[in-house]
């Protein structure tokens, strides 16, 4: 049971990482209806940000502490930000009416730049982070054996939920949200009420990169280790968990991210962890198949 405990606050930790990324999905995908697969690369983009803004801190004197990690943060979201800005204005903007297949192909040709960019910029190898928060607390013990609770789990999941319950609120109370969601039933007629669709668009995407950027900068504070190519693989079980809780749904995102994460720290803790990713995909594969709507999609969504 002990064991039990510790691998689903292990999946619940990463799983509110994961939900964080798939939201940029959803959101892009239920104002636009069309799949950012350059959103994986944001969230490379703000763990390689964090991981600079760590160093400057550290430079500073200031790594370890509140205001460190309150630096991290907005310069990673700000950056993060003006990335999503851009690649709404040169992957999809023009493409908006093409072919479904012309966005698509944009929107990986974008990754792959971003890939190399920071591969050229950064170099290939694998760059560290000391650890920044330290210390917890023990849940229950059994024998030599600890379920441990970090701060900077909690400092996840708090963030996490912080930043789901106020993007809610913007989708649902604000004159923003209101014409997110008229620009997601119609975009069309939310233009001829004087709705400026492209800039509502532009915002969508900017704070869909924020949120991923906020991902990467945790996954720096709880790996400690990042390099160029950890946006493909995070970008796509992100999208396994878009899908797995219906795409266009914010709830979903959030519940497929910490059900995926959860299947991957099971997985890793009773099976064999190389195999982790497998089981992963698998669920893609068997919602495609079973719920294409997902767990909280609308089966009428033409658009699944």
């Amino acid at each position: 049971m002990e064991y039990f405990l510790q691998q689903v606050i292990n999946g619940v930790t990463l799983g509110g990482i994961y939900g964080l990324i798939a939201i940029g999905y959803t959101m892009v995908y239920g104002i636009i209806g069309m799949i950012n697969f350059a959103h994986g690369e944001v969230y490379m983009l703000g763990a390689f940000t964090a991981l600079i803004a760590f160093l400057a801190a550290t430079l500073l004197g200031g790594a370890d502490s509140a205001l460190g990690l309150a630096i991290a943060l907005v310069a990673t979201m700000g950056f993060t930000a003006l990335w999503g800005w851009a690649i709404e204005r040169v992957a999809y903007r023009r493409l908006r009416k093409a072919p479904r297949l012309a966005p698509l192909i944009s929107a990986i040709g974008m990754s792959v730049v971003l890939q190399n960019f920071v591969q050229v910029t950064q170099g290939a190898r694998v760059k560290p982070l000391p650890p920044v928060v330290h210390g917890g607390f023990t849940l229950m013990q059994a024998g030599t054996f600890k379920v441990d609770l970090s701060w900077l789990q909690i400092g996840i999941l708090l963030l996490t939920l912080a930043l789901m319950a106020g993007f809610t609120w913007v989708i649902t109370k604000t004159p923003l949200g209101r014409a997110q969601r008229a620009t997601q039933q119609d975009a069309k007629m939310a233009a001829l009420l004087g709705i400026d669709v492209d800039r509502v668009i532009s915002t969508t995407f900017v704070i869909g990169a924020a949120l991923a950027g906020v991902a990467g900068l945790m996954v720096t504070l709880y790996y400690g280790v990042i390099d160029f190519y950890i946006g493909f693989l995070a970008g796509i079980k992100a999208f396994t968990a878009a899908v797995l809780g219906g795409i266009g749904s914010l709830p979903g995102a959030m519940l497929g991210g910490l059900l995926i994460g959860l299947i991957e720290a099971l997985w890793s803790g009773y099976f064999s962890i190389e195999y982790k990713d497998i089981a992963a995909f698998s669920v893609l594969i068997l919602v495609l198949l079973f719920r294409p709507s997902g767990l909280l999609g609308r089966p009428d969504v033409e658009k699944v």
